[in-house]
Order: structure tokens, then sequence, then C-alpha cells
């Protein structure tokens, strides 16, 4: 497991969720874990996304009322778009400075998320979880 999301990078705001991604061989036997592990904790739900491939199961709870949210995939976390996003969002915070994370953070306090945020401040057109990752390169 590894966190993603906005905690790591010093954007999230006070009701912001833990992102926790894991890399799973099987998806049945991940989601038995996590019903196991987690089911008593409060608003417990698991759900898998049909829609993307390979498909994913997401659990959410609260632990003395901070939401969590496991995210798993059958495919290398490095390769999961939580992963990639977070490397590419911190290499921007990074590049741009702390007058741009202060944006991002104002943005997020007004309403947005996350990736909408960056694509906004970029003037990034399309969709922003798709555009995002064109700065992938530039990671490196």
């Amino acid at each position: 497991p590894i966190l993603v999301g906005t905690i790591p990078i010093n954007i999230h705001l006070e009701n912001s969720d833990l992102d926790i991604i894991c890399c799973f061989s099987d998806r049945l036997e991940f989601q038995k874990s996590l019903i196991e592990n987690f089911k008593y904790e409060n608003n417990f739900s698991i759900k898998e996304i049909q829609n993307l491939h390979p498909i994913p199961v997401v659990a959410n709870f609260f632990v003395d009322n901070f939401e969590i949210e496991i995210f798993g995939q059958n495919i290398p976390i490095k390769q999961q778009l939580g992963y990639r996003h977070l490397i590419i969002e911190n290499n921007l915070i990074n590049l741009h400075g702390e007058k741009f994370r202060q944006q991002i953070i104002k943005l997020k306090q007004g309403g947005y998320k996350t990736e909408p945020a960056f694509a906004m401040l970029l003037g990034l057109i399309g969709d922003p979880y798709v555009e995002l990752l064109k700065f992938e390169d530039d990671n490196e």
C-alpha cells in the first residue's frame, strides 16, 4: 500500500480523505481482506468500478471522523493513475513554487477537485485527469 492524494504533497484540506492504493493479484481475495479488516468501521462500503480496467476494488470508511479510501487494482502501483498523478502534481508544485501550491489549495477550498484545480491553473483544456498525464515525461 502507498499513500497518495493530497496529503503527501501538502495540498489537503481539513476534510480531505486518506487515499491508499494497493496492488493485488486476486480481486476476490483483496475484497475479502478489506471486508474482514474494515467491515466494522463507520460507513464502510466496498465496490468495484466496472468501467476501469483492470477492474479496481474501492473501500471507503471513517476512523475517528477521518475518511479513508483504499483503492486496489491488479496492476503495479507505479502504473496506477493515483500514483502517476501524485508524482506529476508534486513535480508541478516543486516547479511552480509555494504561490502555485496556495492557489491549488484556494481552488480546492472553492469546491474544485484536485486534478481540475491543477488544470485550471495550468490552462489545460479537456479531461484534467488525462491532460495532466501529458506532464509525465517532464517528471524525469
